[in-house]
């Protein structure tokens, strides 16, 4: 297939999905499985045999497997560390932590621990983002920038927890192990992370003393589920001793969930029925009990929680196989190959591709999955190893969406926090400044690895 041909039906294709999902507000898997349809179509005009292309969509879900596996096992540990108290003492802890003073740091830095803690971004904004506009009311602190502060820990938490889809997907559609990947994201994150305090400190307005209601309501909510407890942390302890131990991801998560397990029945005593509805549905605080807002942080996790994202992979990944069964993909690189002959280039590519289909789609999940796919072979032509598209997706694409007025997750922050994704833009720092990082790491080729070096730590 011609290039330009390639570009047409590219076109065509991000044109389709953009008006489905923008305009019509489809979920992202009808828009996908209209493309397949037509690129099905397509495929038989050109005299290709549905056996061929099934082939190139059973090659494309192949290369994410581990994505598709990973994800019942985060839905277990989720529910494993809510169970155990393991989250709600986790922000329990958290919330003294917030300074009047310096309101807007710990605005950021609270909604970052939470973030982390649940691997939710939208949970985060949706919960402990509603409480802090909530008190800034009463600070007569500046909504946007206190909007900004949580999006910016959100999407911290969004980006570096091993809870969250995002981050298992840009591991996995690489084929790179998970902890390795949230390794390598440190680089970015931190600075970008330590940054954004300094920059929160510095803008003015501290706000005055005042009686923090709001925070002491959220903490008697979660002292009243029951599940705060300082030997609760011992499972957040274990996942971080055997991620730096660089243990497998599913012998990690599987091992805490053990831990996690044994501090469940040394507090409580559930029926072997009643933990298995948790591990398939989710942990739900017992009835009865006036938990508040605080009932949506802790009735998370399940196997069934992750149904919409790994069908989500699964169609994605499919569409990637056909692509490149159809010829498709590969006349695009080859379009482009003879530009990309360095690292700065690639990483620019890479970024830009994630960047735009945010952009245009206003989708996180496929900014990550199609990069990912498409650019791959290009680094391992220039023998850079693949964990450098996981992080340039994830500082272009999983951070960006919250930036895009019309994205999934910018309608959404928008609605709940009151606020208009214009005017927390310019406060949201974490998040463009993930993108300025990995661009300057990729003209500099600083803290890049080559697949030579390091394919024995994937």
């Amino acid at each position: 297939m011609r290039s330009g041909e390639a570009v047409l039906i590219a076109v065509i294709a991000v044109a389709a999905m953009s008006v489905t999902m923008i305009g019509f507000g489809w979920v992202p898997h009808l828009s996908i499985i209209l493309v397949l349809c037509a690129l099905l179509a397509l495929g038989r005009c050109k005299g290709l045999s549905f056996r061929q292309m099934q082939q190139g969509m059973a090659s494309g879900v192949m290369s994410g497997i581990g994505a598709i596996y990973l994800f019942f096992f985060i839905g277990l540990l989720v529910s494993a560390l809510m169970m155990s108290g393991a989250i709600p003492t986790l922000m329990y802890y958290g919330l003294d932590a917030i300074s009047p003073r310096f309101f807007y740091v710990s605005a950021f830095a609270l909604s970052s621990v939470v973030g982390v803690a649940i691997g939710s971004s939208l949970t985060t904004c949706a919960t402990v983002g509603v409480a802090f506009i909530g008190m800034g009311a009463a600070f007569d602190a500046d909504p946007a920038i206190v909007a900004g502060a949580v999006v910016s820990g959100a999407f911290f938490g969004d980006k570096m927890s091993p809870l969250s889809d995002t981050t298992a997907i840009a591991a996995s559609v690489v084929g790179i192990d998970l902890f390795d990947h949230i390794r390598n994201m440190m680089y970015t994150t931190v600075p970008a992370w330590l940054i954004t305090v300094l920059l929160l400190w510095l803008l003015p307005g501290h706000m005055k003393s005042a009686e923090l209601a709001d925070i002491e309501m959220f903490k008697t909510w979660l002292m009243a589920s029951g599940l705060v407890r300082g030997v609760a942390l011992l499972p957040f302890a274990v996942l971080l001793v055997l991620a730096m131990r660089k243990v497998a991801t599913i012998y990690t998560i599987v091992i805490t969930i053990t831990v996690a397990l044994f501090i469940t029945y040394l507090h409580s005593n559930p029926s072997i029925g009643q933990l298995g509805g948790w591990f398939f549905k989710g942990y739900a605080p017992a009835e009865g009990v006036d938990l508040g807002d605080v009932s949506k942080l802790v009735t998370r996790g399940g196997i069934e929680s992750m149904f919409f994202t790994q069908t989500i992979v699964i169609l994605a990944l499919s569409l990637g196989g056909l692509l490149s069964a159809l010829g498709i993909l590969p006349a695009l690189l080859a379009g482009v190959s003879h530009m990309l002959t360095n690292a700065a280039r690639a990483t620019f590519s890479v970024a830009a591709t994630s960047l735009g289909v945010n952009v245009l789609i206003g989708e996180q999940y496929l900014s990550l999955l199609l990069a990912g796919q498409t650019f791959r072979p290009v680094y391992e032509r220039l023998g850079l190893h693949p964990r450098n598209i996981a992080r340039t997706v994830e500082d272009a694409g999983t951070v960006i969406n919250p930036l895009v007025p019309w994205g999934v997750c910018g309608v959404f922050i928008s609605g709940v926090l009151g606020v208009p994704v214009l005017h927390y833009l310019p406060y949201a720092f974490f998040c463009y400044l993930c993108l300025f990082l990995t661009l300057i790491f990729g003209l500099t080729g600083k803290t890049l690895s080559k697949a030579d070096a390091a394919a024995g730590g994937a």
